[in-house]
């Protein structure tokens, strides 16, 4: 039950006059006494909130950034119109600030023993799966006076994917896997260690490639074609631990590991590699394994999305004992981690011999770029002494770098704009060296 701001206004009103004219119990018992029947016979008029059947439908998921729509079908079995307000509540994250109260609350008229459906539009501000909260239904009357409210649990559950930016890069580096596999037309001739077929020789060509043996069964000098690698494994592992919670463009490094993590995966299964996902902090956050190149990807979108950084320190023995179960025999291990100087030379160091003797071992890290615009800031003593510390941020990240670089690691250290395309491009290069 609830007073509307009507009953409240003409309760107000009626009490004026009795206090200028009759100041008396009996003045205000014969305004308020009117007031009060005619609120009870609001109330008896309006449609019963409990008997109301709500069921949902729509969007389950979407990316972030993106919109999506989920519907509520409200219906009225009682003989009573339905004239209410609703609020369809969802997390706070579910739309962009400010948009909250405008997005879920709605006006609604549904005539006896009909339906109405309902539209909440939701735009996400964070990955994850958002659960609907409560339906709260305020039934009026036909004065507007005294209202019926209630609540109905409603479940409904929208999986908000990671979204995916770098996706733009794509075709082009579909294009540049296409001219290492010789299909289509380059000045070169594809690159790559795997052999593929004859043919007949052409000013040009390397004489390394000539093939002797099947020269001297024909009129024609033949050369050997080569491709690129296909059929390797390759193993994503996302590091979840506490640098990953590090905020880069007010963004979670781990959103940006994932987002290089999609375009490589996507680049892999193109190019005939098998592709694998392990999280890992102090124990498995997630593991993708054995699925089909049309299913990797999917795969891939739909755990990331509830993945979260984890407040604790990486155990990297635990990380690599993991990896080595995921990755039994030789693969390219991509390890999305921080350079920060303490956890590779403390944590990941140590071990890392477990891993080069049998795989090889490609490092992805995000840069922050605040740190190279502060390197560059002068024209006060504040920013002369951000440009020192950044340098010697600087200073100690390359040296982290160059001491994995030592171990046989490559090592790709970008801004989240362009970690993606810079990892693709160190995956092709290690695929047309044959180094997968």
């Amino acid at each position: 039950m609830a007073l509307t701001g009507r009953a409240a206004l003409l309760a107000a009103l009626g009490s004026l006059p009795v206090g200028i004219w009759e100041p008396s119990w009996t003045g205000i018992l014969a305004v308020n006494a009117p007031l009060a029947l005619a609120c009870a016979c609001d109330f008896a008029l309006a449609a019963p909130v409990r008997r109301l059947g709500l069921t949902r439908s729509g969007d389950t998921s979407v990316r972030l950034g993106e919109t999506a729509d989920v519907t509520l079908t409200i219906t009225n079995p009682s003989g009573r119109p339905l004239r209410a307000h609703l609020r369809d509540a969802w997390p706070p994250s579910s739309w962009q600030p400010g948009t909250d109260i405008a997005a879920s609350r709605h006006r609604v008229t549904v005539p006896p023993g009909e339906r109405r459906r309902l539209t909440t539009r939701l735009r996400p501000t964070r990955r994850g799966d958002r659960q609907a909260d409560r339906v709260t239904i305020r039934s009026h009357g036909p004065l507007g006076l005294l209202s019926r409210q209630g609540t109905h649990e409603v479940p409904w559950t929208v999986r908000v994917l990671p979204p995916f930016t770098s996706r733009k890069h794509l075709p082009s580096k579909l294009a540049r896997l296409r001219e290492l596999d010789g299909r289509t037309s380059v000045l070169t001739r594809g690159e790559g260690t795997e052999f593929d077929s004859l043919r007949e020789y052409v000013p040009g060509d390397d004489t390394r490639s000539i093939d002797w043996r099947a020269t001297a069964r024909q009129s024609t000098v033949a050369v050997r074609t080569w491709r690129p690698e296909r059929d390797r494994h390759i193993l994503l592992v996302l590091d979840t631990g506490r640098t990953s919670a590090g905020r880069v463009d007010d963004a979670p490094r781990l959103d940006a590991s994932m987002d290089a993590a999609l375009l490589l995966a996507a680049l892999a299964s193109r190019a005939g590699d098998r592709v694998d996902l392990l999280a890992y902090d102090r124990r498995v956050r997630a593991l993708v394994q054995g699925r089909a190149a049309g299913d990797v990807l999917p795969a891939l979108v739909n755990t990331m999305a509830t993945l979260e950084p984890e407040l604790v320190e990486t155990d990297a023995r635990g990380l690599t004992a993991s990896a080595l179960r995921t990755a039994p025999r030789h693969a390219l291990i991509v390890l999305f981690t921080s350079l920060d100087a303490a956890p590779i030379e403390e944590g990941l160091l140590p071990v890392l011999a477990k891993l080069t003797q049998r795989h090889t071992i490609l490092v992805a890290s995000v840069a922050d770029p605040q740190v190279a615009r502060m390197a560059q800031a002068r024209g006060s003593t504040d920013s002369v002494y951000e440009a020192a510390a950044a340098a010697q941020a600087q200073s100690e990240r390359h040296r982290t770098a160059e001491q994995l670089r030592r171990h046989g690691v490559t090592v790709v250290d970008a801004i989240p704009d362009e970690l993606a395309p810079t990892l693709a491009d160190a995956y092709l290069a290690l695929k047309t060296a044959g180094r997968l």
